[in-house]
């Protein structure tokens, strides 16, 4: 068994796709009409055939008081894993991406959270190496 999508609640699905697109550089896999919202998912361009995240309508009336909670408490929505940390956090603060906690070590990670624009804070994970 394995994940094949994942969702995250955006608050308007059209700045999302281009946010997540133009500035983090995934790419759409599916964009299907579904009536006012669509089955819209990207992937990364590393690996189209992995895991898709959906980009979903916060329509639902508990999404917007449970997406606040957790912005108002620097809880990070989802986790992106990177290669290189800080020349990810390079290249997305240049793209104009706010980093609520820039680049830090944690433990066996170092980590950033930056805001997607969309009502999320996403985490960027590098895995440290061992030594």
């Amino acid at each position: 068994m394995k994940i094949y999508v994942t969702s995250i609640f955006v608050d308007d699905q059209d700045k999302a796709e281009k946010f997540y697109t133009e500035t983090l550089g995934f790419k759409v896999k599916h964009n299907i009409a579904l009536g006012a919202n669509r089955w819209l998912t990207v992937v990364s361009e590393e690996d189209p055939e992995g895991t898709e995240l959906l980009l979903e309508s916060s329509d639902h009336p508990s999404v917007g008081p449970y997406k606040a909670a957790l912005f108002a408490d620097n809880i990070a929505a989802h986790s992106f894993q990177v290669q290189d940390l800080d020349a990810e956090w390079k290249k997305l603060t240049e793209r104009g991406v706010k980093f609520v906690t820039e680049p830090l070590d944690a433990g066996s990670v170092r980590m950033g959270v930056f805001d997607d624009t969309c009502g999320n804070l996403i985490q960027l994970i590098e895995m440290k190496k061992a030594t």
